[in-house]
């Protein structure tokens, strides 16, 4: 048979495993699957290059270490032939912004109020690999967010939607509101058109971030994004935006929930993701108490567990400090005797902003002579 003549019995089986994973994704409640090649985002090596170089990634170590194999699918998993892309809709009820009307409380990012969504895709998408892989009689692979996997391109490259100014996925049908997941296989699937970018003239999502963390449309500096500084940055938070941070505790939602697309989403389907009641308005009083174990109690199942009680409750001080509440004076001078620095260091800022300056100054000279660790001291002489 000449090469250039497809084979019928190749391209029924390809749209018979196309269809049948899509009716399998259906069944496990993604709202989006499409297909692409792993050749499909040959201009990600040079872009993720390009972020790194610019020293964008801040110090998320893991994306240099794991360049060559987060550029390339191959390079991660030589023998794949498709990748199909899964997208999830977790769209809130209401524009989560209202939260910084109310001072009291903490703004925990919506993706971050539900069960931790890796568990609960990835629970999903090996169910939906287990009875593909003996469908189609190939090997597979599912990914999470857990491993060197560029999902945004190649959810783009599979048509679930584009790369928005704000660099996150923008659907047509669900906004910027997509948990995204993948599955590698050696079966040779029929590949979707990729999505063409609808951002246009608008900059909605560069204008609302609060501290600026986009130097141009497509490019975001992590070091100043508040999702990065509250979740992956250790140790004290730059003093010059501590004030942008709001009450923004976990997460930052402002530039996903600008997105004009996000008024044409579909309603969900009734296996979305259910936010817990008691993460979407938390109390700020209630937050600054947790201690260690109540922390791992309190937020079991959630992926704010995963920064540890220290780096919560010093997101949790700059919200405070942020506040103007007297009521969280009392919270706070009882974390300036924490052991974790961070919480200390935290503690005393808020503490300046909450406190006339005569009792505070009163408060640094009772504290500071007793401070060994030099960026506590740091904060205590900062507001002299």
């Amino acid at each position: 048979m000449p090469p250039e003549q497809a084979d019928p019995s190749s391209e029924k089986k390809r749209a018979s495993l196309t269809a049948f994973i899509r009716k399998e994704a259906e069944a496990q409640g993604f709202e989006l699957c499409r297909v692409t090649r792993p050749e499909a985002i040959p201009e990600a090596p040079a872009r993720l290059s390009a972020y790194i170089e610019a020293g964008y990634h801040g110090t998320m170590e893991w994306m240099p270490e794991t360049r060559e194999r987060r550029s390339d699918p191959r390079v991660l998993w030589n023998d794949v032939r498709s990748i199909v892309m899964f997208g999830m809709n977790y769209g809130p009820d209401l524009d989560p912004r209202y939260l910084q009307g109310k001072p009291d409380k903490g703004a925990i990012s919506v993706y971050a109020r539900n069960r931790d969504y890796h568990d609960v895709m990835k629970g999903r998408l090996k169910e939906i690999a287990t009875r593909f892989a003996a469908r189609a009689g190939a090997d597979v692979k599912v990914f999470v967010d857990t491993a060197p996997v560029m999902e945004k391109p190649l959810a783009a490259s599979a048509g679930l939607g584009w790369q928005g100014k704000h660099t996150n996925l923008v659907s047509r049908d669900y906004g910027s509101w997509l948990f995204l997941g993948s599955l590698f296989t050696t079966a040779d699937l029929e590949v979707d058109a990729p999505e063409i970018d609808h951002c246009g003239s608008c900059r909605a999502c560069l204008d609302a971030c609060p501290t600026n963390a986009f130097p141009a449309p497509y490019k975001i500096d992590a070091r100043r994004c508040i999702s990065y500084l509250t979740i992956e940055h250790k140790g004290n938070i730059d003093p010059a935006l501590r004030a942008a941070f709001g009450n923004r505790i976990y997460g930052c939602d402002d530039c996903l929930s600008a997105c004009p697309w996000n008024k044409f989403a579909r309603e969900a389907r009734a296996m979305k993701l259910q936010a817990r009641a008691d993460l979407i308005e938390p109390d700020l009083s209630f937050l600054l108490s947790l201690d260690d174990p109540t922390f791992r109690s309190f937020f079991s199942g959630s992926p704010v567990k995963r920064i540890g009680r220290n780096r919560f409750v010093r997101n949790c001080l700059i919200a405070a400090g942020n506040s103007g509440l007297r009521d969280l004076i009392p919270a706070c001078r009882t974390l300036i005797g924490d052991t974790a620095p961070e919480v200390r260091g935290m503690a005393i800022w808020a503490l300046s902003r909450l406190l006339p300056e005569a009792e505070f100054a009163e408060l640094r000279e009772g504290h500071l002579p007793g401070e060994a660790e030099a960026e506590v001291r740091r904060e205590w002489t900062m507001s002299e």
